[in-house]
């Protein structure tokens, strides 16, 4: 949209604050996946965060209606540092933009500034946060869980959920934050060494603690024996003396070569893996 000189604004914007922003991200966090379609993805809920600050910066109807819509396109991201890191940014340009054109300015803040900035960071910051969230800091939870679970506590359920449930609405609000703050700089915040180091320790984390939970919690033995001279050799013994954990480790290998072969095919894997276990325990050999 070009600025429109002859639309009469009926009053100033109002200052956007980080409580604005907190509410926004609170909204989207909550709304997340509620208003999800085929045609939006998740820009409804987007544009629902953000309506409190619209109306707080643009007094003209047609002026609200236009930032709604251009909030409203297509949009697709991950809950926390996507969604948190863009909530304020769009935050910051909208109110840059707000006060352009309150002031009759020329336009730098176009729709297509905006929106580009959006859709350049929206699958970036989505690979990060997924790989950091859903496949590191999660699998850290359920790790710790694990023990209590067995145990019958029902912490071993309820934690996982209970403690990265508030991970991820403090790492959101912390990058809602930082956005709005950084305005369109937010992309450093992501790009700065702490940032970087942190994602370099917990990947070696998430890898360790995916490790530690093959190690304990796959359990795959050989049951074949031989008698040489009258003295009998256990397979799995002799295995366990080498390499503790040998066969656990070659199952999981095994399954990580098939997706990276096949892809992420997981009812395929599941029944090759069945049916390999199958065959050989049949003939002995597990």
């Amino acid at each position: 949209m070009t600025n429109n000189e002859n639309v009469k604004k009926a009053g100033a914007p109002e200052e956007i604050t980080q409580n604005d922003v907190r509410k926004s991200y609170l909204r989207w966090h909550f709304a997340n996946e509620i208003p999800h379609s085929f045609e939006r993805y998740l820009a409804p809920s987007l544009l629902y965060g953000m309506m409190p600050i619209l109306r707080k910066l643009y007094k003209d109807d047609e002026q609200l209606k236009a930032a709604y819509k251009r909030q409203l396109l297509f949009f697709n991201t991950q809950l926390t540092w996507g969604g948190g890191v863009i909530t304020g940014l769009m935050s910051s340009m909208e109110q840059e933009r707000a006060r352009q054109e309150y002031n009759n300015e020329e336009i730098t803040m176009t729709d297509d500034l905006m929106y580009n900035t959006k859709a350049g960071l929206m699958g970036a910051l989505a690979g990060i946060g997924d790989a950091i969230d859903s496949g590191t800091i999660q699998y850290i939870f359920i790790a710790i869980a694990v023990p209590w679970a067995q145990e019958g506590s029902a912490m071993g359920a309820l934690f996982p959920f209970i403690a990265f449930a508030l991970y991820q609405f403090a790492m959101g609000l912390f990058f809602a934050k930082q956005g709005f703050s950084m305005g369109r700089n937010a992309t450093s915040l992501m790009e700065s060494a702490g940032i970087k180091t942190m994602i370099d320790l917990l990947s070696i984390l998430g890898l360790f603690m995916m490790g530690v939970l093959a190690g304990n919690y796959i359990t795959v033995t050989s049951s074949l024996s031989f008698d040489i001279s009258g003295r009998e050799f256990v397979i799995q013994e002799i295995l366990d003396k080498i390499v503790p954990g040998l066969l656990p480790l070659a199952t999981v290998m095994g399954v990580y070569l098939y997706y990276t072969k096949k892809g992420l095919k997981v009812t395929q894997a599941l029944l090759w893996l069945t049916g390999i276990l199958i065959v050989l325990a049949a003939i002995g050999i597990l």
